[in-house]
């Protein structure tokens, strides 16, 4: 079975790299036959790399322990739903699953049904097929996920236990198929700086895959941050870490790359600009691939150290990055603006400022990154930068770009007047100040803590205004009820509250943030009988029972929470010892109210019965998770098709003198 599916790796390589060149070709030439033939080997290959994933699926499922793959990430004790996720567990196998999304991806490219964009597919899929190339000369050269062992284990070593978790299933897989989106994108921005067809073409083609990449992304990188808060154990949800910031970093640059297409489709505005953006988002991708496994940079999440890998990743980014801003510097003259900014008071300069603080974000936080990298090969010296430096830099321009979300989907185009924006935003402001001062009241008094809350509020309630003045309008005009008119406006309208809704996710993940400056933690080691107490809880250690079972050792302490004297449940933190892996993993127990979780970790115990705890209060947190959930619907609203999406071009308008 292992060699068909490396059969399979092959014969993809070699209809892949006939697939690129018979497109440029048939293209350039016309030849309807060449470009057809084009396409059947994108579809055989894309027939030959799943032929490969279902090999190793297969091998997963029924242990065959020979494949080195299998016997290092599964063992027979595993669930059927862990067997799967083994597919994205090592370094050849998320590199398998990321090569077969790319080619179920180009497929949907060539078999999409299409009005305007034809002109561009065939140069958007031969550059979609050398980068499959490129993963499956890896796949083929450096990481073989069917390389046999020399004999067969009786059982496999399993999954590493932090791996054993619901959300595992779904985080890797997410942010992978977010990382490969952003090749369609990227690959019709060069089909159309290659065939100098640089209007609106390329930007109405690729929106819907643009936010099914960043959707997905986004879904990645949330549910990385639940992962971390519940298997990792350390009171917090994100670090910091390198692979962290590196599928944030993307995520930004393409936030940044969305807002400004609708510049670009509305006024013929930011055109160089938006090819640097999605050049920047799909290198930054492959960026975050090449970190995971480069061994550069030490870090929980990342695969083991493969030099070589690395290095052809980083000679692929290399020529990728320069290539492309080559090629768009080659066309630079083509893609002049339409119209200019009239008014620093109007959207397109929200819009412009919006964009240059999330740029600006996501390049303090990729030199963070790569800063001990640089010192290391300067000084000698790795210097980490630590979770103060990105706290620091960051926070105040995610709040600035915070407050410019509110700005920006009132304020009027071209010149906003003074009617504008005191209809817009005085009685958001008025009713933000009142909150504020509500707020200095009940005890809080840190000056930027106020200030946050206080933006997060204005722009909440902007949106919020602004929703109910739309509804408003269509229940007068329609003569519909207020929830029919609710929801009438989304689905009339549904890139934009779509929208509206994803900026509302963004607010509610900014006040659980903000919450994390009250978290508060502390120690004790009780014996059965004792109680800790923090802030208004009481916790009394109650006993500790530990059993067995197949793969690990469990142990597990109860507790009784008691808030202000009642006894309101009780909390089970574990702490496991996976057998085969010879590794202790905590389980946190956590409760969870709209204004804080109670989150408690089991450190350890001795034999005279002494336990000890750390646990944490985090103020706000679960609205990360609210913000997340909204974010998702949004973004699915988004998503769906639209009748506004029809695919219409924006006719050329005289530049602005």
């Amino acid at each position: 079975m292992a060699d068909i599916g490396y059969i399979a790796l092959f014969l993809a390589l070699v209809a892949s790299i006939y697939s690129a060149i018979a497109f440029i070709l048939g293209a350039r030439g016309k030849h309807p036959g060449l470009t057809h033939s084009a396409r059947n080997s994108l579809l055989a290959t894309s027939g030959l790399v799943s032929i490969s994933v279902a090999v190793l699926v297969y091998a997963l499922v029924t242990h065959d322990f020979q494949i080195e793959y299998v016997a290092s990430y599964t063992s027979r004790d595993l669930s059927l739903a862990y067997l799967l996720s083994a597919l994205w567990a090592g370094n050849d196998g998320s590199l398998l699953f990321w090569a077969w999304l790319l080619s179920l991806f180009a497929t949907v490219v060539v078999l999409q049904k299409r009005d305007i964009g034809k002109e561009l597919v065939p140069y958007a899929a031969s550059i979609i097929m050398v980068i499959q190339a490129f993963f499956l000369i890896l796949l083929l050269l450096v990481s073989n996920p069917f390389q046999k062992l020399p004999f067969t284990p009786a059982e496999g070593l399993g999954l590493n236990p932090l791996l054993e978790n619901p959300w595992m299933v779904f985080h890797p897989p997410t942010t992978l198929a977010g990382y490969v989106g952003f090749t369609i994108p990227f690959a019709f921005a060069m089909a159309a700086l290659l065939t100098r067809r640089l209007g609106d073409e390329w930007l109405i083609t690729i929106r819907r895959w643009t936010l099914l990449a960043w959707l997905l992304l986004g879904v990645g990188n949330i549910t990385g941050a639940w992962w971390a808060y519940v298997v990792l154990g350390w009171g917090g949800y994100w670090a910091w870490d390198p692979v962290e910031n590196a599928s944030f970093i993307p995520w930004l640059v393409a936030t940044a790359f969305l807002h400004s297409i609708k510049m670009q489709r509305r006024r013929g505005m930011f055109k160089v600009w938006n090819m640097v953006l999605i050049i920047l988002t799909f290198v930054l991708t492959i960026f975050g691939t090449f970190l995971t496994r480069s061994g550069i940079i030490a870090s929980v999440h990342a695969f083991a150290e493969t030099p070589l890998l690395g290095n052809l990743f980083l000679t692929f980014i290399g020529v990728t990055l320069f290539g492309s801003l080559g090629l768009l510097y080659y066309r630079r003259e083509e893609l002049t603006d339409e119209a200019e900014t009239e008014s620093l008071v109007s959207r397109e300069t929200t819009f412009l400022l919006n964009n240059l603080l999330i740029v600006g974000a996501a390049f303090a936080i990729f030199w963070g990154t790569i800063f001990p990298v640089i010192s290391e090969a300067v000084r000698g010296v790795k210097i980490s930068v630590g979770p103060p430096f990105y706290n620091q830099v960051s926070g105040p321009i995610f709040l600035a770009i915070i407050l410019l979300i509110g700005v920006c989907i009132v304020i009027g185009w071209r010149r906003a007047s003074v009617k504008n924006l005191v209809g817009n935003f005085v009685w958001p402001l008025l009713v933000a100040l009142m909150l504020g001062i509500t707020l200095l009241i009940l005890g809080i008094r840190e000056w930027y803590v106020l200030i946050a809350f206080f933006v997060c509020n204005f722009v909440l309630l902007t949106i919020v205004y602004e929703w109910f003045r739309g509804t408003r309008v269509r229940h007068q005009m329609r003569a519909e009820n207020y929830l029919k008119a609710f929801l009438g406006l989304i689905w009339a309208n549904k890139p934009r509250y779509g929208g509206y809704m994803v900026h509302i996710a963004i607010i509610f993940i900014g006040i659980g943030v903000i919450g994390s400056v009250y978290d508060v933690e502390t120690e004790a080691t009780l014996i059965p009988g004792e109680s800790m107490t923090i802030k208004e809880y009481t916790l009394t250690y109650e006993n500790l029972d530990s059993y067995e079972t197949q793969s690990k050792l469990v142990a597990a302490a109860t507790l009784s929470v008691y808030n202000k004297g009642k006894l309101i449940g009780e909390l089970i933190p574990q702490r496991n010892f996976h057998w085969r892996q010879e590794q202790w993993l905590s389980e946190v127990a956590v409760r969870t109210t709209l204004l804080e979780d109670l989150y408690v970790i089991l450190i350890g115990w001795d034999k005279d019965g002494t336990t000890a705890f750390k646990v944490h209060v985090n103020p706000l947190v679960v609205w990360i998770w609210i913000g997340g959930g909204v974010f998702v619907l949004g973004g699915v609203i988004a998503f769906w098709p639209d009748r506004r999406e029809l695919p219409t071009a924006r006719k050329p308008r005289a530049r602005a003198k």
